[in-house]
């Protein structure tokens, strides 16, 4: 079962302000996996599934002649064409169980912190429908349990942010289980493409003022599961952890840069020739 979240437009507009898109080298690792099983480098078509406000299809479009970002929700898409400048990026609005697309048609299938709402098995057997023979799959999602970078004050900010991921922890979407992670793994292992490829540690690192990070966490479904149920604890949650990494970092401005470190984990699989 697919499930919908992230559809109001304050949430799309929160999701595009703050959520983190892949990181540039990060992309160049899919494409090199694409490109070594094509043995080309510029590409016809490529779908970015559950794509959001579009800050990962963009990264797409040198590679291809077109992109397609894909999503169930209005809102989202909406945010994302007005962001995109790109002429060969488009949206249509489907579920990403039913792909508009022609058999055998694409270069490459991606999705990013998307893939774990899906109806998997559906999905994937879309996706090997509309991929061409050695046409490829990227599946990648981050955690949640991100670490904050600042002077010399490591451990005593990352303390402070574990009890914040701790706080969320209760309001966590039950069809997530305990490990999102786990969820991919056992999808890698049932994916029937035997040359496929599993990462689990790959970092990224960006700078961002401290109310951006704030801002991010606060985009996840969890924090708004307990904004929605409990709206003045939420936002007591959120003022008290802020002032807690102010004075942590012996700072007063929640402009503050921080450098935010996410681990990405991701699957690569090629779609067999014949």
């Amino acid at each position: 079962m697919a499930h919908r979240l992230f559809e109001g437009k304050e949430h799309a507009a929160s999701y595009w302000k703050y959520r983190v898109s892949p990181s540039s080298q990060l992309i160049e690792e899919v494409m090199s996996f694409l490109e070594k099983r094509r043995g080309v480098q510029l590409f016809d078509l490529a779908v970015d599934v559950g794509c959001g406000s579009g800050q990962g299809t963009r990264l797409l479009a040198p590679k291809f002649s077109s992109v397609v970002g894909t999503d169930i929700s209005p809102a989202q898409l909406e945010m994302a064409v007005e962001h995109t400048t790109e002429n060969n990026i488009s949206y249509r609005r489907c579920p990403a169980e039913e792909l508009p697309f022609a058999d055998s048609s694409v270069d490459l299938v991606t999705t990013t912190a998307a893939f774990h709402w899906f109806d998997r098995p559906r999905f994937l057997q879309e996706v090997y429908r509309i991929l061409k023979p050695k046409g490829c799959l990227a599946i990648l999602n981050y955690n949640l349990d991100m670490e904050l970078h600042y002077g010399d004050c490591y451990h005593r900010l990352n303390t402070v942010c574990k009890e914040f991921y701790a706080a969320l922890q209760p309001y966590r979407d039950p069809c997530l289980g305990s490990n999102t992670e786990d969820l991919y793994k056992q999808s890698f292992h049932s994916i029937p493409y035997t040359d496929k490829e599993w990462h689990e540690c790959k970092w990224v690192k960006t700078s961002m003022p401290l109310s951006s990070y704030m801002g991010m966490v606060e985009s996840f479904c969890s924090y708004h599961a307990l904004l929605k149920e409990h709206p003045e604890e939420a936002k007591r949650l959120s003022i008290d952890i802020t002032q807690r990494l102010l004075t942590e970092m012996g700072v007063t401005s929640p402009e503050t840069e921080v450098v935010v470190a996410v681990r990405y984990f991701y699957l690569l699989a090629c779609k067999p020739e014949a």
